[in-house]
């Protein structure tokens, strides 16, 4: 049985999700369950489901286990530009549903978890990327710089003009993690090899959901003599590959997905030399799980290189010639012996 929350006006409410949808983003719902026992709500960062990133991870783990459980959900995106208030809303429209687990997408929603979560105490409330010291929350953190050190070391070693890059999509802490461990690992190759690391916005989550923009950063990376650039930037990094593939000898490396085997960027995959995968769909799958077997996660859940839940992508191969050196680097992080910066 489920461990789903009810309320009489369930009706209702879920009518009122449906006509707010344009004020708190785009929605969408496959309701399989019935009654008051929703399934997940899931509240997606900008870029939403088709980002080819962390957001389609959350998916990934959110569709398996509705196939498995016969679970509904409902879905929801943020858009460029929200307020806390709109983070708000959409997390206390989807508890009110009786959705549970409500998963948040993305740090942003840090603040919001927090505070729907105490207003909905027999609702478990999901967060990646972020803390919140909530009894009924699941705070999922992966260690980004682990999984970004192993792409600095593939960077650093296919790299033929010892320049490579690194782009950001917003200069916030969460993504400086992956550039430090990014940085360190190509320092700690070739301490010869020059990095540029540059940001899409400062603080504008614009930054996800921007594919223009890197492409332009990309470009002018490329123009400059780069020829490995790493992108951690949610749906804009796909501006990022489009530059890389058009530069004959260029690579690039993906994020959060592994972007190789992404349908949507089957065109640019012989350019793509790996992805820093961040195994979202793992920590969303067993926290749904949890509630379904009726022993909801909660606390702080840390997903590493050790326990698998970050990872440096293989698929295409290209990085054979060196998965030695890549191998050695993640056993020496494992154990203890590379400890890897998790700020720049």
């Amino acid at each position: 049985m489920r461990r789903v929350s009810k309320i009489a006006a369930a009706g209702v409410v879920s009518a009122a999700l449906a006509m707010t949808a344009t004020a708190c983003g785009s929605s969408s719902s496959s309701d399989s369950s019935s009654g008051g026992n929703k399934g997940v709500g899931m509240a997606f960062d900008v870029g939403g489901r088709g980002d080819h990133s962390f957001n389609d991870s959350a998916a990934r783990g959110m569709d398996k286990a509705d196939k498995e459980f016969n679970l509904g959900h409902k879905e929801q995106t943020a858009s460029n530009g929200e307020t806390e208030s709109d983070r708000e809303q959409r997390l206390d429209l989807l508890a009110g549903a009786g959705y549970n687990p409500v998963v948040a997408v993305g740090f942003t929603y840090g603040d919001a978890v927090k505070k729907i979560a105490a207003k909905y105490p027999k609702t478990t409330f999901g967060i990646v990327d972020s803390v919140v010291d909530a009894p009924n929350a699941d705070s999922m953190v992966f260690s980004t710089e682990q999984s970004s050190y192993l792409a600095g070391v593939a960077a650093a070693l296919k790299s033929k003009t010892g320049k490579v890059g690194f782009i950001g999509g917003v200069h916030n802490t969460l993504i400086g993690t992956f550039q430090a461990g990014f940085d360190q690992g190509v320092k700690d190759t070739k301490p010869s090899d020059t990095v540029t690391d540059q940001y899409l916005y400062e603080t504008d989550t614009k930054g996800f959901n921007d594919p223009t923009s890197a492409q332009g950063k990309a470009q002018g990376m490329l123009d400059n003599g780069v020829d490995v650039i790493y992108t951690a930037a949610g749906l804009s990094g796909d501006g990022s590959i489009q530059a890389v593939a058009g530069k004959p000898g260029a690579w690039a490396i993906g994020v959060d997905s592994d972007q190789y085997q992404d349908a949507a960027l089957a065109k640019y995959k012989n350019s793509i030399l790996t992805s820093a995968v961040k195994n979202v769909d793992v920590a969303v799958y067993d926290l749904i799980k949890s509630v379904h077997d009726g022993k909801p996660k909660a606390g702080t859940n840390a997903y590493d290189l050790k326990t698998g839940g970050v990872s440096l992508a293989t698929s295409g191969g290209f990085t054979t010639d060196i998965q030695a050196q890549i191998d050695a680097a993640k056993a020496k992080i494992v154990s203890g012996e590379i400890k890897v910066k998790s700020t720049p």
